[in-house]
């Protein structure tokens, strides 16, 4: 199908070079584009990452995984092919990475955004002959507003919520998203008390040197001897509606998402805000840089890819449909001990 990868039931193989990319099931040698669970899995002998995302896959991969890590835009060569990991923009160490052989590249974009993020490395466009790219929300009723309106937005409703004396519960993927928004809120309004799985993670961004505000685990704290009405507090999805949650009394809860663009989504969940801020590209973003690649086959991933390939086909270009195992939002973070979630 590639003149360097195939798709196989293990997922994307490197023939020549012998190494699967963000594959599905255990394998001798796995580059991975980035630290969530539908890209790293666990099981396999060795690993390969960028390595701004050492603490973080470290984290979520345990002390025992055999873990190398290369830095950005320094090839190395795997079995007769030239490897590079390019930044994604999507969390801290998110990587594109582009395979190269004889003249001809294919690079595996992983998930990726172009809006600003202060807690990861910035997109960089790669040139290449075949682009696979993901699709999560390649639909046109996709476009992301701007973050600073956004952060505005959940500046407001955090006070709004402290004159009425409520709590305000952020709902945020623990990984990625979580330590994006701590990063952007206005930490002066008041006290900001994090979930387990955000705290754990927290660490592994400051031990890669991100500036993060300085916030309280909720662990660490009587929760009856605790004023919660002025508080912030970042969790996962998960924790809604849970026994965990009770503690803050009167509590408004807000979430994170791009999936929080759909009206019905919000009532799905309940929640009493929703904020539109995505890790992962929107419509516009997302033929913008199929068309900065320059490349002439693009094979398209998790979201909407059938009809993201219809529609890059009408511009030219050869587009396949790559199927996952990983469609739609997965979700797999379930409580405190800091399990997996796969960022949106």
């Amino acid at each position: 199908m590639d003149e360097l990868l195939t798709v196989t039931p293990k997922g994307l193989y490197c023939q020549t070079g012998n190494f699967y990319v963000d594959p599905w099931r255990p394998v001798d040698r796995a580059l991975i584009t980035h630290a969530h669970a539908d890209h790293a899995r666990w099981g396999s002998k060795k690993y390969l990452a960028a390595a701004s995302s050492r603490h973080a896959l470290r984290i979520r991969m345990g002390d025992k995984a055999d873990l190398e890590f290369q830095p950005f835009g320094k090839p190395v060569t795997i079995g007769g092919v030239r490897v590079t990991f390019y930044p994604a923009g999507h969390i801290l160490g998110s990587a594109q990475i582009k395979i190269e052989k004889d003249g001809y590249s294919t690079v595996v974009s992983g998930d990726y955004k172009r809006t600003n993020d202060p807690t990861c490395q910035p997109f960089e466009p790669v040139r290449c002959n075949t682009f696979v790219t993901e699709s999560t929300f390649g639909l046109p009723i996709y476009r992301w507003p701007d973050p600073q309106n956004v952060f505005d937005q959940i500046n407001e409703w955090w006070r709004n919520n402290q004159q009425s004396g409520t709590a305000s519960m952020l709902l945020a993927y623990s990984l990625g998203k979580a330590q994006r928004l701590l990063a952007g809120v206005d930490a002066s309004i008041g006290p900001i008390y994090t979930h387990g799985a955000v705290h754990k993670l927290n660490a592994g961004y400051e031990a890669s040197g991100i500036a993060l505000p300085a916030t309280t685990y909720v662990g660490d704290v009587d929760p009856k001897e605790t004023d919660w009405s002025r508080a912030l507090i970042v969790a996962p999805p998960a924790a809604a509606g849970t026994r965990w949650a009770q503690r803050f009394g009167k509590l408004s809860v807000g979430m994170a998402s791009g999936w929080m663009q759909i009206r019905g989504t919000r009532r799905r969940r309940s929640m009493d805000r929703g904020f539109i801020l995505s890790d992962h590209v929107d419509w516009s973003s997302l033929l913008q840089t199929i068309r900065e690649t320059e490349a002439e086959n693009v094979w398209v991933t998790h979201g909407y890819s059938s009809i993201v390939a219809r529609h890059l086909e009408t511009m030219g270009l050869n587009a396949s449909v790559i199927e996952t195992e990983f469609e739609g939002e997965q979700l797999i973070e379930t409580s405190d001990s800091g399990k997996e979630d796969a960022g949106d």
